[in-house]
């Protein structure tokens, strides 16, 4: 039986509701076992003899730690255990526990399990990285699961899909209160309401909130099929954060560098990812060795080194007016200049690009055929669509909605971004990123989330010259442009594909996963999209496989 709690530290939640109930983070049971596993189990980070268990454990009563061993197996009977040892669940970590499982084998499927008081977990499936040789390997690539949007649909999908690891490219979960950013039918038919019901600000809030999304049967099926690799976006912590600040952080929410470091021990303690002993999730750039055939680079394009983000209703020049009566005419050539390519301006912060710099030329190094970038937002030019007077139509935007959107088609038409949000906003950031890319040579994939749509690139330099692909995944349940732009799928396109010369193909409406498959000759892309978000009962259509052969560096 599940329910969803109101707020209440777990311990105090843990003494019932008067009904012979134990509660805790979204997960209620009968009152008649020494411990509860809440959670299910997960697995993370893989390397070629290694990888990340998950699990977390409560004890009936108010114990502040238990002891939990768990097992390694080839066979789901656990006949045949190759790795056990034993950990300890505490409060303080609340009661999350991880451990790294080591001594495994390469490439080799795995199933992995808990004990407690007597009690078992649920049972996981695991599998490690390849080395020497790889003859294939597939990816599937999640961002943007947002619980009051609807289902996880396509994470149910992917669970049933052959699968060698996960992508989680941000978005994970969504700080936002009740009722805000959410679906009305999720809402109030699906019952799909969060918990707590404000913002998550502190550290108990933001425990709760990945406890509720962990609840989710389809978000367990998928963390039990696969082992996941994950970065984080801004929603892990608050909505378009950078370095210093966040869009949705103010001064009557207290100190912002204290708000991160809850957000980051909470991702620590609910992600099945490697990180140090003392669990302060740190810095999460880090890269991981499929055998010869890729190298895979995980990167922070939203906290470690980022800049505050550029806004046009904020930042933008202004021409001077030769008449009181004139209307405002942006000055686009000035705010390139004093704004957009401001040398001091960075995405991924000095460190971080020395450290891509490094890893990329490694990669050439050791023979990699692929080097394939996981991170969070477009690198890809997308310019701002022409849709003439038809996007500012529609009766649902407000009067001001409607003059920015008309301020937008005039920033269109003059060769402006659309998202300031992404590479497009850090334009120096990401012509050194290309400089290290030509050099280090190889063939780059550069993976992005956090648009909600589906997109692909052949990324070039500022001569043309190709210098890698890009796939962007849909999202698992956010809305797409569709929800913001009252225009028809295929005028999207059209518009979108006109304004932006890297894109080879986009999606705007529909929901839900990437695959990529990397052999030595050739990575190929397709997206799966799910029928509906709304109903349990769905099903999946899937695009035409988009092909980069090695050596060309672009989608043929």
């Amino acid at each position: 039986m599940k329910t969803l709690m109101n707020r209440r530290h777990v311990l105090q939640g843990m003494q019932g509701l008067g009904l012979g109930l134990v509660v805790t983070r979204g997960y209620a049971a009968k009152h008649n076992a020494p411990v509860y596993f809440t959670h299910s189990v997960a697995s993370g980070d893989p390397e070629a003899d290694r990888v990340i268990l998950w699990t977390r454990v409560i004890p009936n009563g108010g114990t502040q730690s238990v002891a939990v061993s768990w097992q390694v197996a080839e066979d789901a009977g656990f006949r045949r255990v190759v790795a056990l040892g034993e950990s300890t669940a505490e409060s303080e970590r609340d009661f999350t526990v991880k451990v790294d499982a080591t001594g495994l084998e390469p490439n080799t499927r795995y199933f992995y399990r808990f004990f407690c008081m007597g009690v078992t977990s649920d049972t996981g499936r695991t599998k490690t990285m390849p080395s020497g040789d790889v003859t294939s390997f597939k990816i599937g690539v999640a961002s943007c699961s947002n619980f009051p949007q609807g289902y996880f649909n396509a994470y149910r999908h992917m669970a049933d899909t052959n699968l060698d690891l996960v992508l989680h490219l941000g978005d994970y979960i969504y700080e936002y209160p009740e009722a805000s950013y959410a679906n009305d039918y999720a809402r109030n038919v699906l019952n799909r309401n969060v918990v707590p019901t404000h913002e998550t600000v502190a550290l108990e809030d933001y425990r709760m909130r990945y406890g509720l999304y962990r609840t989710d049967e389809d978000l367990q099926a998928v963390h039990q099929r696969h082992p996941f690799i994950c970065v984080w976006d801004d929603h892990e912590l608050a909505n378009n954060t950078w370095k210093d600040g966040a869009e949705n952080h103010n001064e009557g929410e207290g100190d912002f560098h204290a708000r991160i470091r809850a957000a980051r021990q909470a991702y620590h303690e609910w992600m099945p990812i490697r990180t140090p002993a003392e669990g302060d999730q740190g810095p999460i750039y880090r890269g991981f060795q499929i055998g010869t055939l890729a190298d895979l680079i995980m990167l922070d394009t939203r906290l470690v080194g980022r800049d505050r983000g550029l806004e046009y209703s904020k930042d933008m020049l202004f021409l001077p007016r030769t008449s009181p009566d004139q209307t405002p005419r942006p000055d686009v050539e000035g705010f390139k200049a004093q704004r957009l390519r401001d040398p001091k301006r960075n995405l991924l912060g000095e460190k971080q690009e020395q450290w891509l710099d490094e890893t990329l030329t490694q990669s050439a190094k050791r023979g990699c055929v692929w080097q394939v970038l996981g991170q969070q937002v477009l690198m890809g030019r997308v310019g701002i669509p022409n849709l003439g007077t038809s996007a500012a139509e529609s009766d649902e935007l407000t009067e001001a909605q409607k003059q920015y959107v008309q301020f937008m088609q005039v920033l269109g038409k003059l060769g402006m971004p659309l998202n300031l949000d992404a590479w497009d906003g850090y334009p120096i950031s990401r012509e050194r990123v290309a400089a290290m890319m030509v050099k280090a040579g190889g063939n780059p994939v550069v993976l992005a989330g956090d648009t909600h749509n589906a997109w692909a690139f052949n990324l070039s330099d500022d001569d043309g010259q190709p210098i890698a692909v890009e796939v962007g995944t849909p999202g698992i349940s956010s809305p797409g442009m569709e929800s913001y732009l009252q225009v028809s799928g295929a005028e999207l396109t059209t518009a979108l594909k006109a304004a932006s010369p890297e894109l080879v193909d986009v999606d705007t409406s529909q929901r839900g996963w990437s695959e990529i498959e990397l052999t030595p000759s050739a990575m190929s892309s397709q997206w799966h999209f799910v029928s509906t978000i709304m109903d349990r009962r769905f099903t999946t259509t899937s695009s035409t496989p988009l092909v980069c052969k090695v050596g060309e560096r672009q989608f043929s």
